[in-house]
């Protein structure tokens, strides 16, 4: 269970979760094979030699939902050496505005949004995975973590991965 603890800042109580989490640069040969499918299903759609996801998955023998659970942690090296990319993934309220509010506050840090994954809402709640390039971001990842917490509609952030 994540260790959860409580920070007072300005008079505003906040709940913070330890989410220390560890990179490691691998070599190809110990990954697992999905994986590298992900990898080289990625590749094929960045290239235009896939035209979906669906087609990519099929040219390489991968599952939708293999592609789906590696695409947002893992990289090839030059990538993230080139970029510094992270991923976000927020649970929102499901109210008018609330996208087009957050990725404002994304841009007002001068974050580029790479890609966006919005799930259909359920419940009045709806997931969103933002892939993001911080290479010019004008303020630190906590400022920019903490900035996306205060907005009223944002009931979770959470850090997938990082290249940074």
């Amino acid at each position: 269970m994540k260790n959860k603890k409580s920070q007072q800042t300005d008079g505003v109580v906040e709940m913070k979760q330890n989410q220390d989490r560890k990179f490691y640069l691998v070599r190809e040969d110990v990954l697992p094979e999905a994986m590298k499918k992900t990898l080289e299903a990625k590749e094929m759609i960045e290239r235009g030699k896939a035209e979906s996801v669906w087609d990519a998955v099929q040219r390489v023998d991968l599952s939708r939902s293999a592609f789906y659970k590696y695409r947002d942690t893992v990289f090839p090296f030059h990538t993230v050496v080139k970029e510094r990319i992270i991923t976000l993934f927020f649970q929102l309220e499901d109210r008018s505005g609330t996208l087009s509010e957050l990725l404002s506050t994304v841009a007002a840090t001068g974050c580029n949004v790479l890609t966006i994954h919005q799930t259909i809402p359920l419940q009045s709640r709806a997931n969103v995975t933002l892939s993001l390039n911080v290479t010019e971001m004008r303020v630190e990842m906590d400022e920019l973590l903490a900035r996306l917490k205060r907005l009223e509609f944002v009931e979770k952030v959470e850090v997938l991965g990082s290249g940074a």
